[in-house]
């Protein structure tokens, strides 16, 4: 019995650990208040993670603990459920295609990525390949570590190419008129306090199903299905209010901009035109095939864009929330590319990167 109960305890988080999650929140939320005020587009994720990256890179360690990772992808699940209605699966007939395109996409840019790490920076093929893949992370780096690779560089490029486009991104369509500079109100009503209930239990019952089978991302599309399924039949009418959608959109971005605490300034600045030279290549890539759907289908220019970004699904879809895209279009094709990340890339390490018994001299 005693050792039962020894190997069971309750383990508060320490002091530091609780300064430093407050020190993250702080950090993150002024940032995307300042973004706001401003009215740059997509203001709350980006300043938030803008915010916290600085802070991380300064050396500040600034983290977020899992339960509050888990609260803010259901928060975003439920909204991302509340605002999907019938028109936005109108093109339902168009996934498809641009689904199979994606993964071409997925492909090429992974490629195209990796040969530009080889030839230009001299990566093994291996790093190259996990480095050069879009999405995924976690996976990524189970093989990276497996695979005895370049980690902390596939760590750089991985959360640059993140950093990037989550910025990036809004103030590209905003200039480019296809989306709106600042978000629209999203619903037009806020949930009552039993209805709030029923989103919440509903969404977390979901999440634990998803994630008891493996599903990826099972907190955030855990609560989007749970949502999405009481607003279809009408058993809940509104959202979140908007508080609970802005500390949804602040969590991301905090949570996006702490990776950089992990991170030495010397590795960074070491890694960092690798970073932006990869990039470069997986994004001509992609524009490459969002002209062709562009031009081939009625999907909106917009929602292209966000669902060919080779991004973290958890952000394109924060985005897709804060600029009014389609939050089903840019989900399916997200999820998709997370799928051929995961089965695909230990298949193409195994053939094209370095032998284990490589790895294990």
């Amino acid at each position: 019995m005693k050792q039962i109960t020894a190997s069971l305890p309750f383990e508060w988080p320490s002091r530091a650990k609780i300064l430093s999650t407050v020190e993250t929140l702080v950090i993150g939320t002024a940032g995307g208040l300042v973004f706001l005020v401003a009215g740059l587009p997509g203001g709350l994720i980006s300043g938030s993670m803008i915010a916290v990256g600085i802070a991380a890179i300064a050396g500040r360690q600034l983290t977020l603990p899992p339960i509050l990772t888990q609260t803010v992808l259901v928060l975003l699940g439920i909204s991302l459920g509340s605002v999907v209605s019938r028109h936005l699966i109108q093109q339902v007939s168009a996934y498809p295609l641009t689904i199979g395109l994606l993964a071409l996409a997925t492909f090429c840019s992974t490629f195209g990525s990796s040969y530009y790490l080889q030839r230009i920076h001299g990566w093994d093929r291996t790093s190259a390949f996990l480095a050069g893949s879009p999405g995924a992370l976690s996976q990524i780096t189970i093989l990276a570590v497996e695979r005895g690779a370049d980690l902390p560089g596939i760590a750089v490029v991985q959360t640059m190419r993140v950093i990037i486009l989550t910025a990036a991104l809004p103030m590209v369509l905003a200039i480019a008129g296809v989306a709106p500079s600042a978000a629209p109100v999203l619903t037009t009503t806020t949930a009552s306090p039993l209805e709030l209930l029923e989103l919440v239990a509903a969404s977390l019952a979901m999440a634990l199903v998803l994630r008891l089978i493996k599903f990826p991302a099972s907190w955030m599309f855990g609560a989007m299905i749970a949502s999405n399924a009481l607003h279809g039949v009408g058993w809940v009418e509104g959202g979140l209010p908007d508080w609970g959608r802005g500390v949804a959109l602040v969590g991301i971005g905090a949570l996006i901009g702490s990776r950089f605490a992990r991170m030495r300034i010397k590795t960074l600045a070491g890694h960092i035109n690798a970073a932006l030279g990869s990039f470069a290549v997986a994004i001509a890539v992609s524009a490459i095939f969002v002209g062709i759907v562009a031009l081939t289908t009625q999907v909106k220019f917009s929602d292209v864009v966000v669902a060919f970004a080779p991004g973290a699904m958890d952000a394109m879809l924060a985005l897709a929330l804060t600029l009014h895209i389609d939050p089903i279009f840019v989900g399916a094709h997200h999820l998709s590319r997370f799928v051929f990340v995961t089965i695909a890339t230990p298949g193409i390490v195994h053939l094209f990167g370095r032998t284990q018994d490589d790895v294990d001299d």
